[in-house]
């Protein structure tokens, strides 16, 4: 069955090329969650549409549900130019939720994976990508997808980070927070890139901390020059109890996989 889901939607890019000049990055990424049996939907946040991609596993015994965030995708395409969609290229956490043994869901972000509206504006992938208007519609989204589970343990990977942090902020079913190469201080972030100010964006490093209750998982890669290791330690300092840990062979993107079998191994170690 997976089999023709793939040929039908090759059909379909091959069509798209022919007549547009390119697949689109949601086209392709809509081809690889058939290839990987993801169940694809369109979920209703607030004043914002999302796509989510579902990892369902018959039979499992568990009222746990594991929330995938991934990165800033092409915000832009250089510098003061926004990109025209936002949509990630060379999505990892997609990849990673392959791995992962548990029940799980990718939850896209407002204006990304095709899906527009008159409110996506540039704003709403640059300056305003972890906004209270972002992240308000993804914790009404993740409400509508997760309501059948009991907890939600929240993985988020590079910009996904931030937004893991302040949907663990609202969302009273998260039991874990997990981190892979993520700018938790936003403003520091991007003073260390010399890019605009993200002065639409709430910072997690000035919110106050998660419950004590919700575990915390930091990981950083000791060559990554994106987000450096001692971006992530000082961001997480005023947390509770969070753990921390640098991988020595991952950069911002490389190298994450090898490793994510023994972060999930961590995670149900509790």
């Amino acid at each position: 069955m997976n089999a023709v889901r793939v040929l039908c939607l090759l059909i379909v890019l091959v069509f798209t090329t022919q007549f547009s000049g390119c697949a689109t990055p949601a086209q392709r990424l809509d081809v690889r969650a058939v290839e990987l049996g993801y169940r694809r939907l369109v979920v209703q946040g607030e004043g914002y549409s999302h796509a989510v991609y579902l990892k369902e596993v018959p039979g499992a015994d568990t009222k746990e549900l594991h929330v995938y965030l991934e990165g800033d995708g092409t915000p832009w395409m250089r510098r003061r130019v926004p990109a025209f969609d936002p949509t990630p290229r060379n999505p990892l956490m997609f990849d990673l939720m392959m791995l992962d043994p548990a029940p799980s869901v990718y939850l896209g972000r407002p204006c990304y994976h095709g899906i527009r509206s008159a409110a996506c504006t540039p704003q709403m992938w640059t300056d305003k990508r972890y906004s209270e208007a972002v992240v308000a519609s993804m914790s009404t989204a993740l409400d509508n997808v997760s309501a059948q589970y009991q907890s939600l343990v929240l993985l988020g990977y590079s910009g996904g980070g931030p937004l893991a942090m302040l949907l663990a902020g609202r969302q009273p079913k998260v039991t874990a927070v997990v981190t892979v190469a993520a700018n938790l201080d936003t403003d520091r972030w991007a003073a260390l890139h010399k890019q605009q100010s993200l002065s639409e964006s709430l910072n997690p490093a000035l919110r106050p901390p998660l419950r004590p209750e919700i575990r915390q998982m930091h990981y950083a890669g000791e060559r990554d020059d994106n987000v450096p290791p001692g971006l992530v330690r000082d961001a997480i300092g005023r947390q509770r109890a969070a753990a921390f840990k640098v991988y020595p062979k991952q950069d911002h993107s490389c190298c994450w996989r090898e490793v994510w079998p023994e972060v999930l191994g961590a995670l149900a170690a509790k």
